[in-house]
């Protein structure tokens, strides 16, 4: 049994459990007085509206410059792709590969993972609960490692600048990239979990 078939609510602030009120427009918690919702209100829509936003950002995020990397004056933009086939050729495929699963593997799966979980809990697609759980939960834990370039490229801005001896410098493609992580990150915590559980009665993970 659902907690919002026995009437109880859960407060998103301090995760009290308050009786839900009849004939009640608007709930407040009994210990931190924040407002208390059976689900949290138009969560879909704003989630769809984060990731579809991320989308449309991976395509610049990809596709333009994300750093500038000057030697004895010169130097080349290059994009994500171009970094790892470039790492890649001068031998350094440990670091090419974390870069490549990082910032091209997963804000991708992220993406597609978040819209099928929407889809599913929106269609009632035949997914299980705990299948929905476990995609949600490697969402929200793999989502903070795709800050690893942005972090690469600010200390390598911060600490590599000796003029025209040697510097580097972050391009457009290094915000869109950043928007398209925080967006993503925003997008799975928007999402209310607690709809996975509210079309299950025909799943076999329905105890």
């Amino acid at each position: 049994m659902r907690a919002i078939d026995a009437g109880i609510l859960i407060c998103t602030e301090c995760h009290e459990l308050n009786k839900q009120e009849a004939d009640t427009e608007e709930q407040n918690c009994t210990r931190c007085g924040a407002v208390v919702h059976a689900r949290r209100p138009n969560c879909l829509a704003r989630t769809w509206a984060l990731l579809i936003t991320a989308a449309i950002l991976y395509i610049p995020a990809n596709m333009l410059p994300i750093m500038t990397v000057t030697s004895l004056g010169k130097g080349d933009p290059s994009t994500i792709m171009s970094g790892v086939i470039e790492l890649a050729q001068h031998g350094m495929i440990p670091i090419a590969a974390v870069v490549f699963i990082a910032s091209i593997l997963v804000p991708t799966f992220k993406l597609v993972g978040l819209a099928l979980l929407l889809f599913s809990v929106q269609r009632h697609q035949p997914l299980s609960a705990r299948q929905r759980v476990w995609m949600y939960r490697f969402i929200e834990f793999i989502g903070r490692w795709s800050m690893l370039d942005i972090f690469v490229i600010a200390i390598l801005v911060a600490v590599v600048n000796f003029g025209r001896l040697a510097s580097v410098e972050a391009n457009l493609g290094a915000i869109a990239f950043a928007s398209v992580v925080i967006l993503t990150m925003l997008a799975a915590v928007t999402f209310d979990p607690r709809l996975i559980w509210d079309n299950t009665e025909s799943d076999d993970d329905h105890d």
